[in-house]
């Protein structure tokens, strides 16, 4: 006759096993989708429509940012290299700077916390799917930045040829916790960069340096990455009190 500690680790083990009703995973499985998301980030080829949509994330923010404020964007434009540039005139320049790297981290969470959502897991890759869209129509110019926003599209819709939505739920999770981890590595290159990217910009346009604004950067998307953590680790202290 098993002990009660035994007892409690099989029990502990077949909750694991199970899948959860929320679409929140298991600690265990949170750390190996972000070990999945980490190497494929670091994968050559592979890494490369992620970063596009780190990049995607980024100018977008940039522009809602300025509509938010009362400018105007022209248009966007995305380069192979995950590099970006949102046009526009008007609007709250220090809230508009600031919005591309915050913006980025914040849309990796929230894409996070769509995957969560399986009744309306397929709803959110259509809606991310058709953003991407509508960004293409209002505010893609050239050749390439329509190419990349189209391969975005397609990254986004063609999961839902899946029928299991367990699987797209991985993969959003997965995808969202790139978003974060290329959002908290991208600000480390403007380390040392003389009047070029976004925290000079800001430095320029205050008095914090633009270390301090890459800092905060940083910042932010390990925030954003805890706040995922802290939602996986909330939902299994509810299932362990039932």
């Amino acid at each position: 006759m098993p002990s009660n500690f035994e007892h409690t680790l099989a029990s502990g083990a077949n909750q694991s096993k199970a899948p959860t009703s929320s679409g929140t995973p298991s600690r265990g499985r949170f750390f190996l989708e972000l070990l999945v998301a980490f190497l494929v980030t670091k994968l050559p080829f592979v890494s490369v429509p992620f970063k596009w949509l780190e990049s995607y994330f980024h100018e977008l923010s940039h522009g809602l940012a300025t509509l938010f404020t009362g400018g105007a964007v022209s248009h966007i434009q995305l380069f192979p290299n995950g590099a970006g540039l949102c046009f526009s005139q008007g609007g709250w320049s220090l809230a508009i700077g600031f919005a591309g790297y915050f913006g980025a981290a914040l849309w990796g969470y929230l894409i996070f916390t769509f995957a969560t959502w399986p009744k309306g897991i397929r709803f959110s890759f259509g809606l991310l799917g058709a953003g991407v869209i509508l960004t293409t129509l209002l505010w893609a110019r050239d050749l390439l930045t329509i190419s990349i926003l189209v391969s975005l599209a397609l990254l986004f819709l063609m999961p839902l040829k899946l029928n299991l939505n367990r699987y797209l739920a991985t993969s959003l999770r997965i995808m969202g916790l790139m978003v974060i981890l290329n959002a908290l590595a991208s600000p480390t290159v403007l380390f040392g960069l003389e009047g070029q990217g976004d925290a000079n910009m800001l430095a320029q346009q205050s008095w914090i340096p633009a270390w301090a604004w890459v800092l905060v950067w940083l910042a932010t998307s390990a925030f954003m990455l805890f706040l995922c953590w802290r939602r996986v680790d909330r939902q299994a202290e509810k299932r362990q009190l039932k």
